[in-house]
């Protein structure tokens, strides 16, 4: 059975997140960074990365010692169109957001700039530094590895991050192209997610040792944990249904989060360091933008891109379907239809936030749901 959310204005959850940050010893500036990127999820309706992960990915792993909530962003070398910065187990946010900014400082120079990063942690939706290039006329293109979830084709250990390929592409509509997914059929925040509000996992998405798919949300969500069991790949399992295809852009990520940097990898990302006990995930991100101006102009860019849209969108549709939709199109319609209102927050949620903000002494805030 579902868990029933109240709607809490954009207003009052900004604010209280970034008085929680604040509260945990983020510096006020980079506390702003975080709840944005956090909640820019919410407002594209991936509510797995919003404030469902608020405490728990965040804040628990602040309080146990294993990120810090201030950032030492060290740039360990830097060319005219490249960096490699080492964010020293900070908030991958503010690393995502300084890396981004980087890279498109270089584009709008030389044309292209890519930055990649070192010793950073989970970095939210990885949309949002695509975004960042699209409104700065460049495209953007970004991607993460992260603790040990996929298994590879022919495979049952989980090995491989859900670790998403993400791009930006300008427009001339009111909305970027942005492909912002996993390259699993499904990632760890969204079983988190069915977990949370009692739903099971959905068939296929999940392999156990025994090569059997899985379904139970919490049992998954420790098997994975332990090794018993691996998200598939896009495409799923096996071959039948090009499951390869989806590993070979998981590595793909993987080789770019951490070749570049001589980073961890692999099932050394596991968060568990040599003593068995919980330690800093130490992840890779690399973040790439392309000044379209290099090229014959943004106005160009954008109008191509958006008649390709169009046209797209404008094609045969099948029996029963009413509309076809282009990346980032979903998200957008989502926000109009939030923009006005607030984010949904459901049970499980909405106890963990009156948790923080008891802890915190942040007495001014009442929410709807109380």
């Amino acid at each position: 059975m579902s868990m029933k959310s109240n709607i809490v204005d954009w207003s009052t959850i900004t604010s209280f997140v970034t008085e929680a940050f604040i509260g945990y010893g983020i510096p006020k500036e980079d506390a702003k960074i975080c709840a944005d990127v956090l909640l820019e999820s919410d407002k594209r309706g991936i509510e797995s990365h919003g404030v469902n992960r608020f405490k728990p990915i965040y804040l628990d792993r602040i309080k146990a010692g294993i990120q810090n909530p201030v950032t030492n962003f060290e740039i360990l070398k830097e060319t005219a169109t490249t960096a490699v910065v080492d964010g020293h187990d900070g908030m991958g946010q503010v690393i995502g957001v300084k890396s981004m900014n980087m890279a498109i400082e270089k584009a709008k120079k030389y044309g292209m700039g890519m930055v990649v990063a070192r010793n950073s942690t989970h970095y939210g939706i990885a949309g949002y530094y695509a975004t960042m290039a699209t409104k700065a006329g460049c495209i953007g293109i970004t991607g993460t590895n992260a603790r040990p979830s996929i298994a590879p084709t022919f495979g049952v250990e989980n090995k491989l991050g859900t670790n998403p390929l993400t791009f930006g592409m300008p427009t001339d509509e009111d909305f970027p192209f942005v492909l912002d997914c996993a390259t699993s059929i499904t990632q760890r925040g969204r079983i988190e997610y069915y977990s949370r509000v009692g739903k099971p996992t959905p068939a296929g998405m999940v392999i156990g040792r025994d090569g059997e798919t899985k379904t139970d949300s919490d049992q998954i969500l420790s098997d994975l944990n332990t090794g018993h069991a691996a998200l598939a790949p896009l495409g799923g399992i096996g071959e039948e249904l090009a499951g390869y295809k989806g590993y070979g852009y998981a590595t793909v990520v993987e080789i770019l989060s951490a070749a570049l940097q001589q980073g961890s990898f692999l099932q050394r990302l596991t968060g568990i360091d040599e003593n068995g006990k919980k330690g800093p995930y130490h992840l890779g991100h690399f973040f790439i933008a392309i000044d379209t101006e290099a090229f014959l102009g943004l106005e160009a860019f954008k109008k191509t891109c958006g008649d390709i849209l169009r046209e797209l969108r404008s094609s045969a549709k099948a029996p029963g379907c009413e509309h076809i939709f282009t990346a980032g199109e979903k998200e957008y319609l989502v926000w109009q239809e939030r923009k006005d209102s607030g984010v949904p927050v459901n049970e499980a949620v909405q106890q963990e936030i009156i948790k923080v903000r008891d802890e915190l002494g942040l007495v001014q805030y009442k929410f709807p749901f109380e």
